[in-house]
Parts: structure tokens; sequence; C-alpha cells
């Protein structure tokens, strides 16, 4: 059974810098400066996904057409990526909360206290 990286395309640096119109020195430049990190060979070639080419798009676009410089860009794309994992946990969390309520539990704040206590009414509390 292949896997999903299996299935992807993966282009060499020159194929990478023409679907780009850029040059394969500036895509190289821009992997050494953490921008776009493409998949390697064991020979250490560089292979660049799709997702890798929309990026590249992306930084030229925030180049030449906002005129953001690199250092601005490589912020840029650190925070939407920061973002994205943050959205990922969040839809993770509130359906393991929605999977809670289904089951019964209730989650109650304790006020003046950082702990959040999940209550379960269906648990007796033991006697010493």
């Amino acid at each position: 059974m292949a896997s999903y990286k299996d299935e992807q395309e993966y282009y060499v640096i020159s194929v990478a810098a023409e679907l780009t119109g850029m040059h394969a020195q500036t895509l190289r430049t821009y992997d050494r400066m953490g921008l776009v990190t493409p998949m390697r060979t064991s020979g250490g070639g560089r292979r660049y996904s799709r997702r890798d080419i929309s990026l590249l798009r992306r930084i030229q676009y925030l180049s030449q057409e906002e005129g953001v410089n690199l250092a601005g860009i490589k912020t840029i794309i650190e925070l939407t990526s920061q973002i994205e994992e943050l959205q990922e946990e969040n839809d993770t969390l509130r359906k393991r909360i929605d999977a809670g309520q289904r089951r019964g539990g209730e989650l109650v704040h304790v006020p003046r206290s950082t702990a959040i206590v999940a209550w379960d009414p269906s648990r007796r509390r033991r006697r010493r």
C-alpha cells in the first residue's frame, strides 16, 4: 500500500526553478535560509513538492509585489505555520470536548484557579 507521501509529485531543482520563474541558485539560497525546505534524496539532491512550489510562488509574490524583505518573509511563513498548527490543535481539542460532553461528562470551571476539573456524575467519592 502506497503512503500519501509516495503519491505526491516531486520536482528536481531545475524543474522547480522553471515552474516558479526563479533561478536554481535562488532556490538553494531559500533552502539555506530555511524559507523552503525540500525533501532530499539519499544523494542529497533537492526534491520539491507541489506545496514547496506554492510556497516559492508566495515568497516571490511577497518579495516582488508587496516589497517584503527576506527576513520579513521568513517571519510571515513561520507565523502562518504556527497559526495553522494552533488551528489544528484547537480543532482537535474541540472534538475531544464534544466527545466528552456526549459521554455525559461535564467541564467545570473552578474560580480563582488554573485547574479545570472534569466531573463525572457516575463516579462516587470514596469514603475513608
